[in-house]
């Protein structure tokens, strides 16, 4: 098997990629940029793509082990979200009130930011904004979406931004099984994530940046980055490598990777999908504590993913782990308990990998104006809108721009390194397994689970 047939098996979104998955041309020797970045994921590329908006004669060089959009920004669940993975409350206490909402406002923009980029550069991602559609399907998990909604409102985000669904409302967006309502926002939009990537690095090319796939990286220092072909140096240097940071020197603790698995069944029958509905492909899950995510795509299959793969001694990321096969089967009978029309459909294409997930849960951004040396990173799934706001925000930092980007609150943040091992190992794989546990002690007793709440804690929600 060629190299482009093995990243074609990636991922559904690998596989439908158009365009040819042959990796260009490896660093060849010792070479100057401007910028050094390393990681061709939605990070790097947005970076250098505002870095070229910015000053078209900039000179930018990635340096990519893989393919542009090998890792979890060609496979992740094709959520393009406001979402951000420290809560409004948990921000109002790192920075404040207003910064707590700016970060969210701004989170809401880059979702309609990368639709317009998108349209402007030619990349048919098939996207389609038609928000995101929470299910309350106990009541529990109703009272859950009363307390997010809540939340919003004290912070003064108003029904445009999320409102609490009846069941009758939340049908109508989507026929779930054993409704009690839900929520819904209109920021996000279903995407392709292989086409944005692939397509972005197109774009990257025809402006001049040197994109060198099969590139490992194997050392970042101030002012360079070296790789076993050559160092290329540089006044700025960005880590751009989100859940395969651990395995560069100095950064093991910085985040863990945790693997999250999806599956997408064969296109659906017109009657099948007039019983699932999703019609306008919101994007959905339900509101159990062990996170799923779901979306219709463009040709009418639904791709459906979650947590529960177990995250592995040491940080240790291999291609073996992308797929675990009663994770796939946990998937599959979780998406037909949730539309029950899907029983008879057949699962086409499963995967995974990993994401970066930060110790106190927050994602972070910022450059070391000492070293030249920038990050970001620590999206725990939440990544493909935050890349672009981090992308942009990188290149205000690095052109040293004067932008309200550059003041919110998660630029310039530091999360504490994680345990060393095996406390990591024992308290990651602990609090999945406390997830799981909630989820069924609250189906049988009808009460929120205290087990859930106490992992809370230990994440600093």
């Amino acid at each position: 098997m060629g190299q482009a047939e093995e990243y074609r098996r990636l991922s559904f979104w690998h596989d439908t990629a158009p365009g040819p998955l042959e990796p260009a041309a490896p660093l060849a020797g010792d070479t100057d940029a401007d910028v050094a970045i390393v990681g061709a994921g939605l990070t790097g590329m947005w970076t250098a793509y505002y870095l070229t908006r910015a000053d078209p004669g900039i000179r930018i060089a990635i340096c990519e082990r893989e393919i542009a959009g090998f890792g979890a920004s060609g496979r992740n669940g094709g959520w393009c979200s406001a979402l951000f993975p420290a809560s409004l409350s948990k921000l109002d206490r790192m920075a404040g009130r207003e910064s707590a909402v700016a970060m969210y406002r701004a989170m809401q923009q880059t979702v309609d930011e990368v639709g317009k980029v998108a349209a402007e550069e030619g990349i048919d991602c098939h996207w389609a904004k038609g928000g995101t559609v929470q299910f309350a399907r106990s009541p529990v998990q109703l009272e859950r979406a009363r307390e997010e909604v809540h939340e919003a409102r004290l912070y003064g985000f108003t029904e445009a931004d999320m409102r609490l669904l009846s069941a009758t409302e939340a049908r109508d967006l989507g026929d779930a099984s054993n409704l009690f309502g839900g929520v819904y926002t209109p920021h996000c939009a279903a995407i392709h994530p292989a086409r944005l990537s692939r397509g972005l690095a197109r774009v990257l090319r025809s402006r001049g940046v040197q994109i060198y796939e099969k590139t490992a990286v194997t050392r970042i220092e101030p002012g360079r980055l070296v790789t076993a072909a050559g160092t290329v140096r540089a006044s700025h240097v960005i880590r751009a490598t989100e859940g395969y940071t651990p395995q560069l020197p100095g950064s093991e603790r910085a985040v863990v990777p945790v693997y999250s698995l999806v599956i997408a069944t064969a296109p659906l029958p017109d009657e099948v999908l007039d019983q699932v509905g999703l019609a306008t492909r919101p994007t959905f899950n339900d509101l159990r504590h062990m996170i799923i995510y779901g979306q219709r795509t463009a040709d009418g299959r639904l791709v459906f993913g979650g947590r529960g793969a177990p995250y592995h001694f040491g940080s240790a990321v291999r291609p073996t782990f992308d797929r675990v096969p009663a994770v796939f089967s946990a998937l599959r009978k979780a998406l037909i308990e949730l539309f029950p029309a899907l029983a008879d459909i057949s699962i086409t294409h499963t995967w995974g990998g990993p994401i970066g997930i930060a110790r106190d849960w927050c994602a972070s951004v910022g450059l070391d104006r000492r070293t030249g040396i920038g990050w970001a990173g620590g999206y725990v799934g939440d990544g493909l809108s935050t890349t672009n706001l981090a992308g942009r925000t990188l290149a205000a930092l690095i052109t040293g721009t004067d932008d309200d980007l550059v003041r919110l609150p998660w630029v310039g943040h530091r999360s504490p390194p994680w345990e060393p091992e095996p406390l990591r190992w024992l308290g990651i794989n602990a609090g999945l397994r406390a997830m799981t546990w909630a989820d069924h002690a609250e189906s049988r007793n009808g009460r929120p689970s205290r087990a859930a709440a106490a992992f809370g804690r230990f994440t600093g929600a």
